[in-house]
């Protein structure tokens, strides 16, 4: 096993000279660092100008591990070698460090750098690599690899700590300033200053020397573009990493940093800041490969729908911000963006049929990539580094109309691209007001929200968000929206139902953005009805379907018949849309004709009660609850349905709510709530009601075939009722 270390650059604000002087303290031993037992010399040189000086010294560490493991290793300290070869006129210092005990068993290398800063000929820049190999240890590698890490790391950290003591200890006997070396009148040509080993380019901060000083963002933008293999962009200052970044763990600190060189090697183009390569590090648990994959596949997807311009070139249809309850709103405690997002009021079906999954995604999308601007934005005004948004989500008005099957799918979809392409933006997520229904949809989603997110979220049912150790234990009072008990006025829109007559009016290229469409739109007219045939073969299977009318008035039924009598070809398999070869006069109803009025919306199931081809058929009609709509001669209708097994269909979305919703485009809301969910995990006895505004007129109440159970749906005039498996 062999593990390895790279650690950020480590900058001293002093002359390459003075840090020299610091460092010659440090030997033979030193107060500041207890496991450094002593050194000695064992051999030493100086070249003849006195420009190049080489020192080997046998070095004696104490070794931080039980007893018994001493005891089984024979040795209380650990011996090794260390060279340092300090070349003033280049003003380099390189140390190489190897073990000498146990050689044979275990090997430890170092090499470490001490160099002029490139940007500050007055700082010293310090890089240090490790590497630790454990070929056999008596049966104790994995302790003695953890045991040498551990200390490894607590040495690097307490490195810069001693480094600075001495430095002021030089300061303060009066020595601050020591001439850099000049080679004799008589000696060659002096070797240009740029033949130093490169040290690593780090984010300026102020100079005391009067020197080049860069603002924070333009370091940052340069470090961010150069990234060509083996140049300084690869390697960061740890200043830069507390300032940017937050607080990491050495190992932390030598995973970024090599991932950064190993994208450097494998992606030509420009990679993103460092904030980001962090977010992918952390969402794979700092495995180097795993997070190189995860990120080079988010850049090609970045690429190819140029997500990047997201912001600047996809306008944003106003009804979409209209009816899109969220927006951002101030900031939480910790200085992170704050959005609120009010889910139970919005019309998701609305929504997705409305301006389709392309359009829901996008603006989603656009969300991310704004939040990820705010974060930049909090990072500069507060000083500290800020990755991360906070979002209170409103479930208030959350009912069963949510349950809605193909938009769970385009959810999932959803959260999945964003989690593959925005991990770790989510630094907290208030989920307030959660109805009794909750669990339900929590069981539905929770399998796609990784286990890091889900520590982050905290839910609050009830009034509870309202209590002492509510939402003002991560949001300020001042900033707690007024709908949420607080004093703060909020301009996001409440959210409302989406007139029908928008549907379809704001669909962009559904394939766009990998998606690929759920709902068919088609025209029915007289004699010409909409049919789609299912072929079953096992006895139990359900046909789930949701459609709406949008124009006139259709006659819906599904009938079924013998797959004897249905003469197919070959190539007829499964599910075919349009077959006209198929003679369907051997077809009866499985159950009565629904006839649905414009504007009205309806969710269905049928259980198949034994194998056959079963249609699924609109045909034009005129209802007579509606002689308003008698002139029109075609209706258009908006349809989606699926083919599941009795044991997939058991729990589900589908099973949950299978209903006929009247819903008009003259309903001025709508409020759904659910009783009788007990907490077991099967298909509960749901009764769901629906209040509308009026205007609406409900489907007519049909009987239903055998082996269903039946949920209702109340209006203010009618009751409707459909199928749903028990």
């Amino acid at each position: 096993m062999v593990g390895t270390y790279v650690s950020p650059i480590r900058v001293y604000k002093h002359s390459f000279e003075i840090a020299m002087a610091a460092y010659e303290r440090r030997f033979p031993t030193s107060p500041l660092i207890p496991a450094f037992l002593g050194s000695d010399i064992t051999f030493e040189e100086t070249s003849a100008d006195g420009a190049v000086r080489t020192v080997e010294r046998r070095c004696r560490l104490a070794i931080d591990a039980p007893f018994l493991l001493k005891k089984v290793a024979g040795v209380d300290c650990l011996h090794f070698m260390q060279r340092n070869t300090l070349d003033r006129r280049a003003r380099t210092l390189k140390i190489v460090a190897w073990n000498e005990t146990w050689a044979s068993r275990i090997s430890v290398k170092e090499n470490c750098v001490y160099s002029v800063h490139p940007e500050n000929p007055n700082w010293t820049c310090f890089e240090q690599e490790g590497s630790l190999e454990v070929k056999s240890f008596f049966g104790f590698e994995s302790v003695v690899e953890k045991l040498a890490m551990k200390q490894y790391t607590s040495n690097i950290k307490k490195g810069k700590e001693v480094m600075e003591h001495y430095i002021q200890e030089v300061i303060h006997e009066g020595r601050t300033y020591i001439a850099p070396f000049e080679d004799p009148p008589s000696a060659a040509a002096v070797t240009p200053a740029t033949n130093a080993v490169p040290a690593a380019e780090a984010i300026q901060k102020e100079s005391r020397g009067g020197k080049v000083q860069r603002s924070d963002s333009a370091n940052e933008e340069r470090k961010r573009k150069d990234v060509s293999p083996g140049s300084g962009a690869n390697k960061i200052d740890s200043d830069y990493i507390e300032r940017f970044l937050g607080e990491l763990d050495p190992f932390q600190e030598s995973e970024l940093i090599k991932f950064r060189q190993g994208l450097g090697a494998r992606h030509v183009e420009s990679l993103p800041d460092d904030a980001v390569l962090l977010r992918f590090l952390r969402a794979r648990d700092f495995n180097i490969d795993k997070a190189q994959d995860m990120l080079l596949r988010s850049l090609a997807w970045r690429k190819q729908y140029q997500v990047d311009r997201l912001l600047d070139t996809w306008e944003i249809p106003q009804p979409l911000l209209d009816y899109f309850a969220g927006g951002w709103h101030h900031h939480d405690k910790e200085d992170r963006p704050l959005y609120v997002l009010r889910l139970g009021h919005m019309d998701i079906k609305g929504l997705f049929k409305t301006f389709g999954e392309t359009g829901v995604l996008k603006y989603l999308l656009h969300i991310e990539e704004d939040g990820l601007q705010r974060t930049k934005e909090a990072t500069s005004l507060t000083g500290k580094p800020i990755c991360s948004w906070t979002c209170i989500c409103d479930l208030d008005g959350l009912g069963m109309r949510h349950l809605w099957r193909p938009g769970l799918f385009a959810m999932r979809r959803i959260i999945e691209i964003i989690k593959d392409n925005y991990p770790e933006t989510m630094g907290r997520l208030l989920i307030v007001r959660a109805p009794r229904i909750f669990p339900i949809i929590w069981a539905l989603i929770h399998p796609f929200i990784d286990e890091n997110t889900r520590k982050k979220i905290v839910i609050y049912a009830g009034n509870d968000h309202e209590e002492p150790n509510g939402l003002s234990e991560f949001v300020q009072f001042k900033f707690i929206p007024h709908f949420l008990g607080g004093p703060c006025k909020c301009s996001i829109p409440c959210g409302k139902l989406i007139p029908k007559s928008h549907y379809k009016q704001y669909i962009e290229d559904d394939h766009d953005l990998a998606f690929e469409a759920h709902y068919e739109s088609a025209v029915v007219t007289k004699g010409n009805p909409k049919q789609i045939f299912v072929e079953v073969n096992e006895a139990e299977t359900v046909i789930t379907w949701d459609f709406d009318v949008i124009t006139g008035d259709a006659a819906f039924v599904v009938s079924r018949m013998p797959l004897q009598k249905v003469d197919k070809p070959s190539w007829f398999l499964g599910f075919v849309e349009h077959a006209p070869q198929i003679d369907t006069d051997h077809a009866k109803p499985v159950q009565e004709v629904l006839v649905v009025t414009e504007g009205q919306s309806v969710q269905g199931s049928h259980v198949c009660i034994g194998p056959g081809l079963y249609i699924l058929q609109w045909t034009f009609t005129v209802s007579p609850l509606s002689p308003q709509h008698r002139h029109k001669h075609k209706t258009s209708i908006m349809f989606f349905h699926e083919v599941i097994g009795s044991e997939d269909f058991r729990g589900s979305v589908s099973s949950l709510e299978s209903c006929a919703s009247a819903v008009s485009v003259r309903s001025s809301g709508t409020q759904v709530s659910s009783t009788g969910l007990p907490s077991g995990s099967g298909s509960p006895n749901v009764l769901v009601r629906a209040r509308g505004g009026g205007g609406g007129s409900a489907p007519a109440k049909l009987p239903l075939p055998q082996h269903t159970r039946t949920i209702a749906t109340q209006t203010d005039d009618a009751q409707s009722t459909t199928s749903t498996i028990v």
